[in-house]
């Protein structure tokens, strides 16, 4: 079977072909506009695939998908994407059968089969980036739900002000709080310690929640200048009151990408 390998964020997009492993994605920015993401997408594929008949394109997308997962019902970073008809059209220019997930979903199964997961039976994924966002693996499998997961919404404040665990601990809101990118704070800043703390309630949360067996860590705030993994379980450690042990805290493996990793699980899973 052959496909295309795509993960499609707010600002970057990746593609890649399913038969080149180790994955060789191609690297591009991602238009704002719809048309010209569409285009973009299709002539890339093109490309990538030659004359040889493409049966699926399997794409991560950045934002919650209609109940049908055919399109993109909301993208705070891609608003003129919203309500397209992204997988139908990508039919329609390919010839092939679309399957769209959430970005963050892909990548929590690409580190299950391929990355800091592997082996487990239920896999929490949470990655801090720009945003804030999970995902639960059972099996190898991403979860059942009705609506996609949205563990960033979650409120970690019940003040005047409610604010969520995005709003708190996202680069998008230290970029807010403090005007800077958040490597720009340097190792030795105490906002660190703060974001680990806030991230170890967030984290605390959903493993009462979901009952992982590992919990995976991933995004760009948990790069080498940023929150500290091993401080995140430190402290989670001590707030942990309702299970008698936590799950242990790891670092994701698949970097940038994971989520082509986890369209390539989906071209297994639907073989045949």
């Amino acid at each position: 079977m052959r496909a295309i390998l795509a993960d499609i964020g707010g600002s970057k997009m990746r593609l890649a072909l399913n038969t080149i492993i180790p994955l060789d994605p191609t690297h591009l920015d991602t238009p704002h506009s719809y048309n010209d993401g569409l285009a973009l997408i299709v002539a890339t594929a093109q490309k990538l695939v030659g004359d040889t008949p493409l049966d699926y394109f399997i794409a991560g997308v950045p934002g919650v998908l209609s109940y049908n997962k055919r399109s993109l019902a909301h993208a705070p970073h891609l608003p003129d994407w919203e309500g397209k008809a992204l997988a139908d059209d990508i039919e329609r220019m390919l010839s092939c059968k679309v399957l769209l997930e959430n970005d963050t979903a892909l990548v929590g199964l690409g580190e299950a089969h391929y990355g800091a997961g592997k082996g487990s039976s239920i896999m929490m994924y949470l990655t801090i980036s720009t945003g804030v966002n999970g995902v639960r693996i059972v099996d190898g499998s991403i979860d059942r739900s009705n609506e996609g997961f949205e563990v960033g919404g979650q409120y970690l404040s019940h003040g005047d002000a409610l604010e969520t665990f995005e709003e708190l601990v996202s680069g998008t809101a230290v970029f807010k709080k403090f005007g800077v990118h958040p490597r720009e704070l340097g190792h030795d800043s105490p906002v660190w310690e703060e974001l680990a703390r806030v991230t170890a309630i967030g984290v605390h949360n959903t493993i009462l929640e979901w009952s992982p067996d590992i919990v995976v860590l991933g995004g760009s705030m948990f790069n080498e200048i940023g929150i500290s993994v091993p401080r995140v379980e430190a402290i989670l450690l001590t707030i942990m009151h309702k299970f008698p042990t936590i799950p242990p805290l790891v670092h994701s493996q698949l970097k940038d990408d994971g989520g082509l990793y986890g369209a390539l699980v989906m071209t297994q899973h639907n073989r045949g």
